[in-house]
């Protein structure tokens, strides 16, 4: 059913109170992970410098966890695929929290939020000796400044709200599996850059939870 003079569909009570929901749930997760952030965060003398991997990472993440809970909250208000739903809500949940978590280490750290070089600077920075990986090691695989890797576009997000029915549920896959790929580039290339402890154990978490997620993505957007 749409508005008068609407194309856009109405929302029933039913799918609102569940949106408040999830909007809700990820506050609260997003205070808790700043308890936790502030709470774990290592004291001196093994705090970041503020343009340390360890702090452009937490500053980056943050902005790419908060576009995954934006997509996610608008595909769970209008989906109607169980499996698609249920994603969504964890997806929003969980990054929620860790980027509470980010935001509390720097906050423990004594380090603002905005950071004083361009974005995706660290990542151009080379890795530490006999890491795994060397992601902009070079100082060309990303550009500082220019967009972090999978975040979606302005014109991909106003395309997701506007979509309906199948057609949003697969640009909300295809999205969320190149942003996906992103979050698990940027967690490999803060691995290959700290030994803090609790940066290490978050991005090695986010590696881990994403790389399943791909692949469960995947086997949805084949079957739509």
């Amino acid at each position: 059913m749409t508005d008068a003079g609407s194309d856009r569909p109405r929302w029933d009570g039913t799918r609102l109170r569940r949106t408040s929901a999830i909007i809700l749930t990820g506050v609260i997760l997003l205070i808790g992970g700043i308890a936790v952030g502030r709470a774990t965060a290592p004291t001196p003398p093994l705090i970041p410098s503020t343009t340390s991997a360890d702090a452009g990472f937490a500053r980056d993440m943050q902005t790419h966890h908060t576009q995954a809970v934006e997509m996610s909250m608008i595909i769970y208000a209008k989906t109607d695929d169980d499996s698609l739903r249920t994603l969504s809500y964890d997806i929003a949940t969980s990054q929620s929290q860790q980027a509470g978590q980010m935001f509390g280490w720097l906050s423990t750290w004594g380090l603002r939020q905005a950071s004083p070089e361009p974005s995706m600077t660290w990542m151009t920075r080379p890795a530490l000796s006999g890491s795994g990986h060397d992601h902009g090691a070079d100082g060309m695989t990303h550009t500082p400044g220019e967009a972090m890797p999978g975040l979606a576009t302005d014109e991909q997000i106003t395309s997701l709200e506007d979509a309906t029915g199948t057609d949003a549920d697969r640009i909300f896959l295809e999205l969320m599996i190149a942003h996906h790929l992103g979050g698990v580039e940027m967690a490999e290339a803060v691995l290959d850059r700290t030994d803090t402890r609790v940066v290490r154990s978050l991005a090695t978490g986010v590696v881990t939870a994403q790389q399943g997620e791909i692949t469960y993505m995947r086997g949805l957007l084949t079957g739509l």
